[in-house]
């Protein structure tokens, strides 16, 4: 059986085809289709097996990250998309991609309002980061037990939520990657290992379900061990980098 992965891209997106290098490379057909393609009803989201929204700057970023492509979805086709969350489906939201998630409130779900605002040094952030994986439900991070290193290059990262409903996100374990010193404890807000000033260094976060994840950091541009600044300092004799983890689960739990 053939299974087909959607790559979402608009105007601005710039990240559509190392994503589909990485989950075509898993064996997932992956297809890119530009918004208006479904927009049009040329194509629909229930033609596939999951969706990705990579990252970039869609709609120039205009208003806000990520907003106008947010809208498009929740305004256009937002039963659709909660059909398909609710029916399993894998949802991965990286980067801009995340930002649409939270615009168009699939992430962090059922109402609760989220936002990824300018990050607190008020420039653009690109560099590698280290990530402490928590305890969730999610199915991207399945077997990921240790620290990982991924980049991120953004200017709106900074995740913010209410208190009453980080406690709901919590208990729900719906905090998916925290940005981590070297030695794998939480930043504790520190510059420049949380890169935005996100509330409680959250890096990345799913739905309750755990089969819908928006991240800030980049897993297409780790997702070869060569694609590390230092891989040649590295004795670890794995071809893949840290990112591979993340598309190798989105497969497996396409086929399962």
């Amino acid at each position: 059986m053939a299974y087909k992965v959607c790559i979402i891209r608009a105007p601005g997106t710039n990240c559509d085809r190392e994503t589909a290098l990485c989950i075509g490379s898993l064996g997932i057909e992956a297809e890119v289709v530009h918004v208006k393609r479904i927009m049009d009803g040329q194509t629909h989201f229930s033609d596939f097996d999951g969706l990705i929204i990579p990252g970039g700057f869609s709609f120039g970023d205009h208003v806000r990250a990520g907003a106008l492509l947010g809208k498009i979805l929740k305004e256009r086709f937002g039963d659709e998309l909660v059909q398909f969350s609710a029916d399993g489906k894998p949802i991965l939201g990286i980067c801009n991609g995340f930002q649409v998630l939270v615009e168009c409130g699939l992430l962090p779900g059922r109402g609760a309002l989220g936002a990824l605002t300018t990050n607190l040094s008020s420039h653009f952030e690109c560099r590698w980061v280290d990530l402490k994986v928590e305890e969730s439900d999610c199915i991207f991070t399945r077997g990921l037990r240790r620290g990982i290193r991924l980049p991120v290059a953004h200017g709106e990262g900074r995740f913010l939520v209410t208190e009453g409903e980080l406690q709901e996100m919590t208990e729900a374990n719906q905090l998916v990657f925290r940005y981590a010193l070297e030695k794998g404890e939480a930043a504790g807000g520190s510059y420049p290992e949380n890169p935005n000033g996100s509330v409680e260094d959250i890096a990345g976060i799913c739905n309750k379900a755990g089969n819908v994840f928006g991240l800030m950091p980049h897993p297409e541009r780790a997702f070869y061990r060569f694609m590390h600044p230092r891989w040649t300092k590295s004795d670890d004799a794995d071809s893949w980098g840290d990112g591979y983890k993340i598309f190798k689960n989105m497969a497996e739990y396409i086929r399962r």
